[in-house]
């Protein structure tokens, strides 16, 4: 199968996906591919009103469906149905995705949407597996908690990995029996559509998952201050969490679960297997051109590797194919936007300017669309911003150390702790650097996810509040009722 396609003749599902079926809209935010930076279609922007009627049309479905009391099972075979579908059309959702994302059309058959049907497969086991606890009281009484799902969840997806963000929020909602209102990213919100579109097709209930299209400050805030809606659940930046969390306080209390920014730091002890090493940080900084929140972004290498490390880097760094994300042989992705570019340069800029030195990149590629290249910075401080900064991007900062307590305070940074990594060929440096490391996520001789949905993901500090994917993520879409019986 070969996925190229022509990004001129790809039809578009525009409008927003409410009780079923796609609602036609005028289009209003105006969008530029990234490969090209050419202006290409436009996206809708959801009011208030228009998010109250995808809430009504949730509430509604869940009474005739009752998806929620229904048998788990059910639910279980319906999210296997719409998983199976998702596989069957890969290729359509990749060609959507690849068209307005970051995301190269070779990588996301088998990387991306294969991982998001594995996702609703994962939690739709749960349904029928997991539930109350009988709890023990005396002779005279009878405990247990029970479970029930929230109702209506409100979520929403940044643009860097659309379809798995999706699967991130509707698996688990959708397996503990609730109905969810989703905005995508107003940057990338096609394949979301789609995949709303195929539950309706695996045979979900019409309304069951609705899709808003819109911007933060207008459809975002309609939805996380919507009464209606009984929990939210965000991935994207921290700012843009602290402001859903404003917005909840202001109009009422819900639960949330909000997966935030990072800065993860990689250490590097003089031990471990540097070939390992490099590829694994060069993997994590090249993966879709940094824009990852747990992009491990800030390299911690002992002072007597350093040299030996940054030199593996720098080869691994320049061996890219960037092109456009609709070419199956593009391996190296575009930044999402020439806003991004402008920040990005601007604080790599500053702290060459500051004394640090750029061993590799620090430039924009010569080519259209938002291409950068990949960047690696030594001499930075600990007070610069390109080690302080989030910055979503293939930026990699260099900082050496001598011992461990000095790797750990560099590691330790004041706002973010949302995943690490670990190189070392000692076991018990590794359990005990990792016990001491404040992040929600660490990695030892290794750096990023697998396929083990089982593994929950989250950050300390300021990088979020609960967690996304495991057990966690289905617990956290049912809400607790404790029940005592006098016999």
């Amino acid at each position: 199968m070969t996925l190229s396609f022509d990004p001129n003749t790809i039809s578009l599902p525009v409008g927003h996906f409410i009780g079923g079926r796609l609602v036609p809209a005028e289009a209003v935010i105006d969008m530029h591919r990234p490969s090209d930076g050419k202006a290409y279609a436009g996206c809708p922007l959801a009011d208030a009103a228009l998010v109250d009627q995808a809430v009504e049309a949730a509430r509604e479905t869940l009474k005739t469906s009752n998806w929620g009391g229904m048998r788990p099972r059910e639910r279980t075979v319906a999210l296997q149905r719409w998983a199976d579908l998702i596989e069957a059309e890969a290729e359509t959702l990749a060609r959507l995705e690849a068209l307005s994302s970051t995301r190269p059309v070779g990588h996301l058959v088998a990387g991306d949407i294969a991982v998001t049907a594995e996702q609703i497969r994962f939690f739709a086991e749960f349904a029928d597996k997991e539930g109350g606890d009988l709890v023990p009281t005396d002779d005279a009484n009878f405990g247990m908690i029970m479970t029930e799902p929230y109702g209506v969840v409100g979520a929403i997806t940044p643009w860097n990995f659309p379809l798995s963000m999706a699967g991130w929020k509707l698996g688990p909602a959708l397996a503990a029996g609730n109905a969810v209102v989703l905005k995508p990213s107003e940057m990338t919100p096609f394949s979301t559509l789609y995949l709303a579109e195929l539950s309706v097709r695996a045979g979900l209930p019409a309304g069951l998952v609705n899709i808003v299209l819109g911007d933060g400050p207008t459809t975002g805030n309609a939805i996380t201050g919507h009464p209606g809606i009984s929990k939210v659940s965000f991935t994207g930046s921290t700012a843009a969490g602290a402001a859903i969390m404003t917005n909840i306080a202001r109009t009422g209390v819900k639960p949330m679960t909000l997966e935030l920014g990072g800065k993860s730091p990689q250490l590097v002890f003089a031990d471990a297997d540097l070939e390992l090493a490099a590829g694994a940080i060069a993997g994590s900084i090249l993966s879709n051109a940094g824009q990852a929140c747990v992009c491990g972004s800030r390299l911690i290498v002992e002072a007597k590797v350093a040299d030996v490390l940054a030199a593996a880097l720098v080869e691994r760094l320049a061996a890219i194919r960037p092109g456009p994300t609709w070419e199956e042989t593009t391996d190296y992705s575009p930044v999402i936007s020439e806003r991004q570019i402008a920040r990005m340069d601007g604080i790599i800029r500053a702290a060459i300017d500051d004394g640090a030195e750029c061993l590799t990149g620090g430039r924009r590629l010569d080519r259209e669309g938002y291409f950068y290249a990949p960047t690696l910075i030594s001499g930075v401080t600990a007070t610069s911003p390109a080690v302080l900064e989030e910055i979503f991007g293939p930026v990699l900062t260099i900082q050496t150390f001598e011992d461990e307590e000095e790797a750990l305070s560099l590691a330790d940074h004041p706002a973010y702790g949302l995943a690490a990594g670990l190189f070392t060929r000692d076991l018990s440096r590794a359990i005990r650097v990792t016990r001491r490391l404040q992040a929600g996520t660490v990695w030892v001789n290794r750096y990023g996810r697998s396929r083990d949905h089982i593994l929950p993901t989250g950050g300390y500090k300021q990088s979020g509040i609960g967690k996304d994917l495991g057990r966690d993520a289905y617990l956290a879409n049912r809400k607790s009722k404790s029940v005592l019986i006098s016999l």
